[in-house]
């Protein structure tokens, strides 16, 4: 990786509020649906693949919802995450345990919690909104042979989040992060999300595989993405409480 340019008399605030929000306004369809598996696997680990399927929906300005249910093997199968985030930063996740047959909501004491035994914080399945951050650019570099901008996102309010800094090295191109350090009060980043790899799919950039690594325990999450489709005119009720403990509202709409 080549070493970090700071950018010369640049507004760099006023610049890095602009790439953060276009980095949330990034095109990706009105609605989708992926299947693919999470690995866990790692320094001391045994390597353990889930296979699942994620439903997104998009609403007014602000407004999506992500559904995440887990397919295999069958010691996780049908555990299933719902996630609502609405206009102006709340969010909503309800957690639904097949061994139960209930749902729990997550509480916000709970959104640095691992999500189902990965690197994963329940946090990181949120859609965080730019306002909630103050984003500064401070530098352009290389990664992996491309051109890259670096962005320094801090917390407005402390409280409104498990990270005290996020670092991102964004694609100029696809506007997608491609690092993301994780600092959760130290000088040190606590994880590290990496992306390998990139496709443009019914014309929208899509993560078709990335990784969130643990860099105190060296235990890693990776994430591939083996078919996604793209508008698929998702009805509102999949992403309800029957919809996250009925697996069948919305399998027909599996790839």
């Amino acid at each position: 990786m080549a070493g970090l340019v700071a950018p010369a008399g640049a507004d760099s605030l006023e610049e890095g509020q602009a790439l953060a929000q276009a980095i949330y306004d990034r095109p990706d369809g009105q609605d989708a649906v992926t299947r693919g598996t999470m690995t866990l696997t790692g320094e001391g680990r045994r390597e353990r693949v889930r296979e699942s399927f994620e439903y997104r929906l998009d609403g007014e300005p602000g407004e999506s919802w992500n559904l995440i249910r887990f397919t295999s093997p069958s010691n996780i199968a049908n555990t299933a995450l719902l996630v609502h985030n609405h206009p102006g930063g709340d969010v909503d996740q309800w957690l639904y345990l097949p061994a139960t047959q209930r749902e729990r909501r997550v509480s916000s004491e709970n959104r640095g919690g691992s999500f189902v035994q990965s690197e994963l914080y329940f946090e990181d399945l949120e859609d965080r909104e730019p306002h909630k951050d103050e984003h500064r650019i401070i530098g352009k570099d290389e990664f992996e042979g491309v051109e890259v901008t670096i962005l320094e996102s801090i917390p407005v309010d402390s409280g409104n989040s498990v990270y005290s800094k996020r670092v991102s090295w964004v694609h100029e191109e696809t506007l997608i992060p491609v690092r993301i350090d994780l600092y959760e009060g130290r000088d040190e980043p606590s994880k590290r999300m990496e992306v390998q790899s990139i496709e443009e799919v019914q014309g929208y950039w899509t993560v078709m595989r990335s990784s969130m690594t643990d860099l105190d325990s060296g235990r890693v999450t990776i994430l591939e993405v083996r078919e996604v489709v793209y508008d698929n005119d998702l009805p509102r009720d999949i992403f309800t409480s029957r919809g996250l403990e009925d697996p069948q509202r919305a399998q027909r709409y599996n790839p």
